[in-house]
């Protein structure tokens, strides 16, 4: 099946693509990093360009060698090295800062579907000579470019049901939709935490996945979490720190400005897919008769506006807000000095500014997202 592939993306990629310095492309798997690397690819003279896998054990001989003249042979002639899959080789940072030392004319791509390995290899031995380029599930952003308003609004609650995965949005078939996503989890979900950080088993991961689940929208008590896993709090956050690290969640934390009755000890957490959230509480019921609207549509539209500022490169400190008794706002966004708040409601209904925050951040923005607006938040 073919994945669909936004062309910003790779006009992206073809932008950062230079001489003399590595470009990282990290993101969960399936999400297309392979296909986007063979769209550019597409453009090169195919004598020009080594393809290597870092599954590959013989890949792996040369790309850990730390030899000048191995990495150099193993090279050769070509003008582009393209490492895919790139976590599975150790010290891959070193290795290829050696190679753009000595081969200032080659141009390098590496892949990895987890940063936590990756990105510990390759983050000092590259400072200075590196881009890096983070792809997710496709943004609403990104969709937009092939679909009419209608059809979005139409695929609506497709995306809240099935979420965005690349392949999810090119099927047309509800049960196929489910058996793929079940396949993900069981199959690639945990691969890289399974195998790079010996974990044997995957089922604390899956049950505290599914707690999170059912707590989007609430702040989560790590040590809670910890009780009804039977786990200790230190596990517990050593195992949401993987899950953040290979793309499958991602945490806010509470803003204050040192007001006493504001809450920040604890977070929420958020799914990088609503397909993924779903499928892992085996729940692909339609929005009629689901009684989570208001999480999904949280969890929605938190993520896409999270992909919106990643990918235009916005510098934006993202948290929530909330005090003791129960004053909130779902998403608070600090912007070059500038505070902006956003609760967020299935229905368009009148919404009062909660007094606290009006009062203690004069001039801060407020505004409610709803389904008649919420384009124009995440596009």
């Amino acid at each position: 099946m073919m994945i669909y592939i936004p062309q910003k993306h790779i006009e992206n990629l073809r932008e950062l693509i230079t001489p003399g310095k590595v470009v990282v492309i990290y993101g969960a798997r399936r999400v297309g990093k392979t296909t986007l690397l063979k769209k550019y690819l597409e453009g090169e003279d195919v004598a020009k360009v080594l393809f290597v896998n870092g599954d590959d054990i013989v890949v792996r001989q040369y790309l850990e060698s730390q030899s000048i003249n191995k990495l150099q042979d193993f090279v050769g002639n070509h003008s582009i090295l393209v490492v895919d899959e790139a976590q599975h080789i150790e010290k891959i940072g070193l290795n290829l800062k050696i190679i753009v030392d000595h081969m200032p004319h080659l141009k390098i791509i590496a892949t990895g579907s987890s940063s936590f390995d990756l990105a510990k290899d390759v983050g000092e031995p590259l400072t200075g000579r590196k881009f890096v380029l983070t792809l997710f599930p496709l943004a609403q952003m990104e969709i937009s470019k092939i679909e009419k308003r209608h059809e979005t609004e139409a695929n609506l609650e497709s995306r809240l049901i099935y979420g965005s995965y690349p392949e999810i949005v090119t099927i047309r078939n509800n049960a196929r939709r489910e058996e793929y996503l079940r396949e993900i989890i069981s199959s690639y979900l945990f691969k890289d935490i399974l195998e790079l950080e010996g974990i044997r088993h995957s089922n604390k991961l899956v049950r505290l996945l599914q707690l999170l689940a059912f707590q989007i929208g609430s702040e989560v008590s790590i040590t809670e979490l910890g009780k009804q896993l039977g786990m200790s709090k230190n596990t517990v956050d050593r195992y949401l720190d993987l899950l953040e690290k290979v793309f499958v969640i991602y945490r806010h934390m509470g803003f204050s400005r040192n007001l006493r009755k504001e809450v920040t000890k604890n977070y929420r957490f958020y799914f990088f897919d609503n397909g993924i959230r779903n499928a892992l509480i085996g729940n692909f019921n339609p929005l009629a008769i689901r009684n989570d609207i208001g999480e999904l549509w949280e969890n929605y539209l938190i993520t896409e506006r999270f992909k919106k500022q990643e990918y235009l490169r916005q510098a934006t400190n993202t948290y929530f807000w909330r005090t003791y008794d129960r004053k909130e706002i779902d998403l608070v966004e600090e912007k070059k000095g500038k505070l902006s708040g956003y609760e967020i409601k299935w229905k368009n209904i009148p919404v009062k500014i909660p007094k606290d925050w009006q009062a203690n951040y004069t001039g801060a923005g407020f505004e409610v997202i709803h389904r008649e607006n919420y384009l124009e938040f995440i596009q």
